[in-house]
This record gives C-alpha cells, structure tokens and sequence, in this order.
C-alpha cells in the first residue's frame, strides 16, 4: 500500500491555464471550442437574450406534467436514476460574485483594430530571391527552398548539411553549392553556419582588406577572447593596425536576420493592467478579447430529455460535458487567482506604484502565497510569462520578485538594486581598462553594499555582461 496524491482533471486544466499568458490562453479557447461540440462563444449582443433564456427554459422545466407521463417519468427515473443523476447540473459556474474583476466594455468606445503595416518575413525575403535566378534547376530550388526554411530569425542555417542530404537524397557537394548561392543574398551573412562564416561573408561583400580577414580565417579563438596583444605579435602588426582591422569587423553584422521579425512576434500584450484612480491603484483583467463561453442549448435540450436520446449519444455528451465544464470554471479561477496575486503584489511592492522601481522591495515567492493562502507552485505559475501594465512602463510579473540585501546601515534592498549599481559601474569604466570583480566589489563596500566576490560575478552573469578581459577595447 502507499500514499498517492493526484490531482483532479479539473485541478490539471487549472494548473495549465494558469501558466498560459494571454494570447496562447485565447488560441487554448479557440482550440477547445472547435473540438468540443458542446461548447459555443456568447456574442455580445446574445448576452441579456441569452439571460433571458435561461428563464425560459428554466420554467419549462419546473412545468407540471400530466398524471399519466408523470408517472411514466417517475418509473423511468428510477431505472435511469444512475445514468442521469446530474447531467442537468447548469449552475456551471458557481457564485457568480466571486468572478466580478471582468471589466465591461464601454458602449460608447468605438472599438477598432490598427491595421499593421504589410512586412515581409525573412523566409518571403530570401524565397522571392531564389526563385528569379535564371538557369535554376528544380533540384536546386527545392534545395533552396529546404535551406531557407531552416535559416533561425537571427540569419543562421541551423541544420547540417549531412542531415539535409539524407533528407532530400541529394549529394553534399551540391547542397553547398545551392548555399553559396543563398549566402549571396540580401541581407549578407544570411544563411552562415557560425559566426565567423557570417562576419567572412560580409567582409568578402564589402572586398575589405586582407588583415581583417585574415584575423577571422587564422585567428578567430584569439579574435573572440580579445588577445589583442598575441595577435599583433603572431601577424607582425601594430596595434594601431590591428585597431583598424577591428574596427572594420565590428561595423559587420553579428545578426543579419535581424528587422524581419513580425509585429506579432515582437509585441508584449500585458495580462493585467494596474492604474492610479485618486488615491488607489485599482487592478483589472486585460481579458476583453477572451471568449464568454456557455454550453449548447441544443445539447442542453437533448440532456433534459434523456428518453429521447440513444446511451451512446448520451455517453458522448456526457464526457463532453465535463470537459466543458471544467474549462468554464477554470477560466474564472484562472482569472480570480491572477486578480488576487496581483493585488497582493501591489499591496507589497506599494512603493514600485506610487514611486517607480528605485523602491522595489526584496519579496520571494513565499511572501505571496501566505498573503493570498496559495502554494507557492501557484504562485510561479501565474507569474511565469505575465506582464502588467503599470505607469512605469511593462514588466513581467518575476520581475518583482527577488532576494534581499542588507546594506552596511542593516537596510534591507533588493538584489535588482545592486544589479543595477553594479551594469551603471561597468556602464562609466574605462573601456581600455576595464574593472575586474574584485574591484567592483570594493567600490560597492564604499557606497555600502558588502557583498562578496562570487556574488558580483554571479549578478554580472546573470545580466549577460562578460569578464573585464572581454568587456576591454584597444
């Protein structure tokens, strides 16, 4: 025998909901409401029809019935009582006041959607050039094609050549050949396998001079790790030559894909929104485009007249019920649960709304889970991925978690403070003389923020700013 925990399928469905941000939780609807018959989409003009319904066939329900077909109903009943016992269960949602934080739209605002500019995607871009050039052979297009379809947004082809010949059956000699021809592109780096690739292509474009190429093709390793002084000495050059010839590599294009991705793909739409009303921060739902969802009437209908349906029908409607049910109620408390952490959120970190991030507080995610008596899995969940909408611009919700740090006058301050005391002392250091962590910590001590060695690097890697050896310029 053994101990077992398992959740619910609803209690699985709310998990998942939970972690979705807004747009993949609208697809999530979409989906659902094309899979499952028994689900519709209520229109805002159906909202008070609907409603009054509801009343309808509510009364017709409660009618009273003839003696004969009563009693025929009732003998009925008691052989069915097993199959139909709560099939007809419509209080679907639960207390109604608990889900009051959907704000309705205002009637007099006349909605409108902005038209987005017509762009063309890096594939679209790199596939017209492919299909003008003369001569092509259908074996070199649909090659091509396979290539362009593999290139990453930032203008790399991530497949190896290998892999693309057992796909397409064709030799690797003649693959490389249809990605030279590709790597001559616009814009040019496309279609590199590494960076160097990338940085020789552009260099060969631009017929630059012989140094900086020879620095990419014989000494790359040192390149990248900034030995300036080594390369200088292997190629016999000065150091204000070996300047000049990084200085033309570093005009080069590291991400030639770049500026082709869509506005959709680049655009944040915030979950919640938290606004000043006089005194008050008042937080609301950012939720109108979501679906108001309902159960079919015509299903509803063939459940309240179970004598009239075959079992099978009825097995089928049954399951598909419960699987609407428990998305209906899981939206809701998807939306009561978000509502509540962020208002507890807003509550602890009162000094970010009132006076902006200066005065971000240290919290963890324990500290919101015992405000709002939530696991603190829960918590991770609705934070993960969501953004709100504050007077200080758009943050994700992680954003305003983080560990505490006790300053030489026993203060605590968040860790994201001293996150940003240390990117402002790399921001002002000498570029030629580049400050080590060592050095930066002692210039943290000074202003009052003792912190160790390992903690400075551990900040620095954390907001991708290499080591001093790399961070230095000639």
């Amino acid at each position: 025998m053994s101990l077992q925990q398992k959740l619910s399928p609803q209690q699985v469905m709310l998990s998942t909901l939970l972690q979705l941000p807004l747009l993949r939780l609208e697809q999530r609807i979409k989906l659902e409401l094309q899979e499952n018959p028994l689900l519709e989409e209520i229109l805002e003009d159906e909202m008070e029809l609907d409603e009054e319904e509801e009343v309808e066939l509510s009364l017709e329900q409660d009618q009273p019935e003839d003696g004969k077909e009563k009693k025929e109903e009732e003998e009925k009943k008691d052989e069915k009582d097993e199959e139909t016992d709560g099939e007809i269960d419509w209080d679907l949602l639960g207390d109604e006041d608990e889900f009051e934080f959907r704000i309705p739209k205002d009637p007099n605002v006349e909605e409108y959607e902005r038209p987005n500019p017509s762009r063309v995607t890096l594939s679209e871009h790199l596939l017209e050039q492919l299909h003008v050039i003369p001569e092509i052979t259908e074996q070199e297009t649909m090659i091509g094609e396979y290539i362009i379809w593999n290139i990453d947004e930032d203008g790399y082809l991530k497949v190896d050549l290998e892999e693309i010949s057992l796909n397409l059956e064709a030799g690797v000699e003649e693959i490389e050949n249809v990605l030279k021809i590709i790597q001559g592109f616009e814009p040019v780096g496309i279609a590199a396998r590494d960076l160097r690739e990338c940085l020789l292509i552009q260099l060969n474009e631009k017929h630059s001079n012989d140094l900086a190429r020879e620095i990419l093709t014989d000494h790359f390793d040192d390149f990248k790790n900034k030995r300036f002084e080594k390369i200088s000495k292997k190629l016999e050059v000065s150091l204000d030559e070996l300047k000049e010839a990084m200085d033309e590599i570093g005009k080069l294009n590291p991400k030639p894909g770049e500026g082709h991705i869509s506005q959709d793909e680049n655009y944040v739409i915030p979950d919640v929104i938290v606004e000043r009303v006089d005194d008050e921060f008042v937080v609301s739902l950012n939720d109108s485009n979501i679906p108001t969802l309902r159960i079919n009437r015509g299903y509803r209908q063939m459940l309240a007249n179970p004598n009239k349906v075959p079992s099978e029908v009825r097995s089928f409607i049954r399951k598909r019920l419960e699987s609407a049910r428990w998305l209906i109620n899981s939206i809701h408390q998807r939306r009561a649960t978000i509502f509540r952490v962020m208002s507890a959120i807003v509550e602890k970190q009162h000094g970010f709304f009132d006076k902006g991030p200066g005065l971000l507080k240290p919290m963890i995610l324990k500290d919101i889970a015992e405000r709002v008596n939530m696991d603190i899995s829960t918590i991770s969940r609705v934070t993960n991925g969501k953004y709100v909408q504050t007077d200080f611009g758009v943050f994700e919700l992680k954003y305003f978690f983080s560990e505490k740090m006790t300053t030489s006058d026993g203060e605590e301050v968040s860790n994201k403070k001293i996150k940003d005391l240390i990117r402002k002392i790399i921001d002002n250091e000498d570029s030629h003389k580049p400050l080590n962590d060592q050095t930066i910590v002692k210039i943290l001590a000074e202003e009052g923020y003792p912190i160790a060695r390992r903690t400075v690097a551990k900040y620095r890697e954390q907001m991708k700013i290499p080591i001093a050896r790399m961070r230095r310029e000639i």
